[in-house]
């Protein structure tokens, strides 16, 4: 009989598994259908299409671009209907329940507060309104059946200049719900050095923040995140691969860079599909996730953007199965790596692992366990 060690799951397995999620945009989430019903509340007549289905096929298509630029200008849309605080509050709950009936048990999920005062909110008006919005996400979860925690962490753009009072901000509410900080957009010409002051200001707060590096941009902006800026964890971090050299018998070579990464074990928060269409990975097969996980760096399975990418934790689950063969060990090996790496105290993380993430694979496994049990069994023939 096969080890359950060895088994690969299935589309019901992964999507009941205990996940956890690091890396997801609340602007790159939304539900086609709810855009259509805010732009119309809010009179916004700038939507390529009015019908759900084709704007959520719209999104997908737009973002399958190869450009990390022209993938961004999607965000215009979602953006525009995202101004107000009801608006807010309810891509927030959605954002909860959604990931919530995916499996996803906790999520740190980021947005840009700067991006949603057009129509006269203030920056804590909008923080107060996506609390709000998570905290009902996550009780209507509960009456589904689900659990979930939400933690947000506030983003500042990288080509704007407000990151220090966003990153106040972040301090401001870090027991209100705000879990750390981030800088977001397109990463050249605009490196993370320009924000010193905001990660030198958290530093001395003892907060903590991420920061998106080595997605379109290569080498030195991982060094730069890490080395000048301090960053706890590495948004997106793929590129971190064009420092190790792979030879033609197998051998495996770190360069200084992604030594010091590993090392240290530094989270890298991955999401495969975005890189593939943004340019930063051919294939999933070529992703660079298949060998860094073989290298056991800090890796961790994200979503990015579900709406634009057409996809979830468990969509980004079967994918990564299907091409290298994971296991649900496998799972459970990137799921304990992003619980370990999240921003919440040690003693929270601990008994999300012991006592949530853990217990949840292991009931998965002995499943598959009686099943193969079951299968194997055959009666035996009665006496004439």
């Amino acid at each position: 009989m096969m080890s359950p060690t060895l088994h690969m799951p299935g589309q019901d397995q992964i999507r009941r598994a205990p996940k956890v999620l690091l890396h997801d945009h609340l602007d790159g989430g939304l539900r086609p259908g709810t855009i259509v019903d805010l732009a119309l509340a809010s009179g916004y007549d700038g939507l390529p299409e009015t019908e759900p289905d084709k704007l959520g096929i719209w999104f997908r298509e737009a973002a399958d671009s190869g450009s990390l630029e022209r993938y961004l200008e999607t965000f215009a849309h979602t953006c525009a209907v995202m101004q107000t605080r009801d608006a807010l509050v309810r891509v927030a709950a959605e954002c909860a329940e959604d990931l919530a009936a995916d499996g996803v048990v906790y999520a740190e999920v980021r947005y840009a507060p700067e991006q949603h005062l057009e129509a006269g909110l203030t920056l804590e008006e909008v923080v107060e309104a996506v609390n709000e919005g998570f905290r009902k996400g996550e009780q209507r979860a509960r009456l589904d059946g689900h659990r979930i925690r939400v933690g947000a962490l506030l983003t500042a753009m990288r080509h704007a200049a407000r990151s220090l009072e966003i990153a106040e901000l972040a301090n401001r509410y870090r027991d209100q719900g705000v879990v750390g900080f981030d800088i977001a957009g397109a990463e050249a010409g605009f490196p993370p050095t320009r924000h010193l002051d905001a990660f030198e200001y958290l530093k001395r707060e003892n907060n903590h923040f991420t920061i998106h590096a080595g997605e379109a941009f290569g080498l030195p902006s991982i060094w730069q995140a890490l080395q000048w800026c301090g960053a706890d964890r590495l948004g997106h971090g793929v590129r971190i691969i064009d420092d190790i050299e792979v030879a033609e018998d197998g051998g495996v070579k770190l360069g200084r860079l992604a030594s010091y990464v590993r090392d240290k074990r530094i989270p890298l928060e991955l999401c495969p599909t975005s890189n593939l269409q943004t340019g930063a990975a051919a294939s999933y097969a070529d992703h660079p996730i298949g060998l860094l996980r073989k290298l056991h760096f800090r890796a961790t399975v994200n979503t990015d953007n579900r709406l634009m990418s057409g996809t979830s934790m468990s969509h980004e689950f079967e994918k990564l199965t299907e091409t290298f063969g994971y296991t649900l060990d496998d799972m459970q090996w990137f799921t304990v790596n992003a619980m370990k790496s999240a921003f919440i105290p040690f003693d929270e993380r601990l008994a999300m692992i012991n006592d949530v993430i853990k217990p949840g694979y292991a009931e998965l496994k002995s499943e598959w366990l009686f099943e193969q049990t079951a299968a194997t069994s055959v009666p035996s023939s009665s006496a004439g």
